[in-house]
């Protein structure tokens, strides 16, 4: 992974290696900022762009190539409002989530769990011959007709939650 330090900037290598230390082990800028003698402007940037390449890196690695792949939503937020129920719950958050079984997670905040806004996410970061594994939510119905090969479905309704191969225990645990 490229480091995003800056040559001619007025910070040598072995202060740029400190700054990274004390960024790794979860040091606020202030406090960084005390420890280097540098601006805590200057730790906030510097900081800001490590975040943009970690950032960057992950996105670039975030693609699975053919596996066997789960996929679940998930809502996140406080308690549940009295008298609000499922997935239209007020003050929660969407978020859809991908697992490669035995590699690599992403997840990603959705504005709604919708066909329209998940397709374009699970095409952009699986193969085609990938093996699909779902539960019975709606916005996957289809994916066979969008080029997926191999799709199974768990069905939660009807107090189905792994048969075999056949499970997405391992998204929903995560």
């Amino acid at each position: 992974m490229f480091i995003p330090y800056k040559k001619g900037s007025h910070i040598s290598r072995s202060k740029f290696r400190e700054i990274l230390r004390y960024f790794s082990t979860d040091i606020n800028a202030s406090t960084t900022s005390q420890l280097t003698k540098i601006g805590r402007k200057t730790i906030n940037n510097i900081y800001l762009e490590i975040r943009k390449h970690i950032a960057d890196y992950c996105e670039d690695e975030s693609c699975f190539s053919k596996g066997e792949i789960e996929l679940d939503e998930s809502y996140f937020g406080a308690r549940r409002v009295k008298g609000i129920r499922g997935r239209g719950a007020k003050g929660k958050i969407p978020v859809f989530g991908m697992l490669k079984r035995g590699d690599k997670v992403y997840t990603q905040i959705v504005k709604n769990c919708s066909v329209a806004e998940l397709l374009p996410i699970i095409e952009s970061r699986t193969n085609k011959d990938s093996t699909i594994f779902t539960d019975g939510f709606k916005s996957y119905d289809g994916l066979v007709d969008y080029g997926y090969k191999h799709h199974y479905r768990v069905k939660h309704s009807d107090n189905q939650f792994a048969d075999g191969r056949n499970h997405i225990n391992g998204i929903e645990n995560f």
